[in-house]
């Protein structure tokens, strides 16, 4: 698990160490690596990546690492050359390597060799298999996968170097204003739409084109000629004085109780006076 003496040091760490030791530590116990990842080559590490089939960092309750983490980790132990990253890259028959040399490229490579490596992989739109933290599998693509690499912070559960923006390398000149390949397909769009303008305007010269008059609809004129119903129909003050409900029986029982306990009363605060008069 120690890193080639010939490896070089990468922003001032050991490469391995670009990897959190959690993580590096759950891929040291990984079976997929002590199987397959054992005195790999960077010749004999492209087998190993062809086989791939999803992408992804650790997974499950006792946090699994993926292949696709594993080969990383040996990537970064080797350190294999730089043409050998890039062929992963420009390959375009397997997606999977594809992806593996875009992350080891975003880890290891310069802000400059990741913007001019990995910017033309925003045309390839293949669907990717992403297995997330709980181990099911999501659908991506690569230009998503592309996009995370240069635009978040994190991707694969690592934590990626920060890289400079690339607004400073246009200012600078060392790179030119990345064209989309979206652009020629937004110009033919806006030259189809002007020139079926300019036929409109050619065909009727000296009439502007108006909206139709709106027609109003047969039910709606029903709707609104009808008389209103019995029901919602206002009640003149009379008419409502007249429906007026007369108490219930129970209430009025209550009334004359409450009128009874009132006389009683009276006549009990009358009959006191009256002693204390005598």
């Amino acid at each position: 698990n120690t890193t080639s003496k010939d490896a070089r040091h990468v922003k001032g760490v050991n490469p391995q160490h670009l990897v959190e030791k959690i993580i590096r530590t759950r891929i040291y116990e990984c079976k997929y690596w002590k199987e397959h990842c054992f005195a790999l080559t960077a010749e004999l590490i492209v087998d190993k990546a062809l086989n791939l089939e999803c992408v992804g960092g650790v997974y499950g309750g006792h946090t699994k690492a993926t292949p696709f983490m594993c080969l990383l980790l040996k990537m970064l132990q080797i350190q294999p050359d730089k043409d050998i990253v890039v062929e992963f890259i420009k390959n375009e028959d397997f997606k999977y390597v594809r992806c593996l040399g875009a992350l080891y490229m975003r880890l290891v490579g310069t802000a400059l060799d990741c913007y001019k490596y990995l910017e033309p992989l925003y045309n390839d739109y293949r669907k990717i298999k992403l297995r997330n933290a709980v181990g099911q599998f999501e659908l991506l693509h690569v230009d998503e996968f592309i996009d995370e690499l240069l635009t978040t912070d994190r991707a694969c559960d690592i934590i990626l170097p920060r890289i400079q923006k690339r607004l400073v390398f246009e200012q600078s000149e060392q790179l030119e204003p990345r064209v989309s390949a979206l652009d020629d397909d937004l110009d033919d769009v806006d030259d189809a739409e002007l020139e079926e303008l300019e036929r409109e305007l050619r065909e009727s010269p000296h009439r502007s084109p108006s909206p139709p008059p709106r027609r109003k609809s047969p039910r709606l004129q029903h709707r609104r000629s009808r008389s209103p119903s019995p029901r919602h129909r206002r009640r003149s003050p009379a008419h409502r004085h007249s429906r007026s409900r007369s108490p219930s029986p129970r209430h009025r029982d209550r009334n004359d109780r409450h009128d009874r306990d009132r006389r009683d009363r009276d006549d009990r605060d009358r009959r006191d006076r009256d002693r204390d008069d005598r």
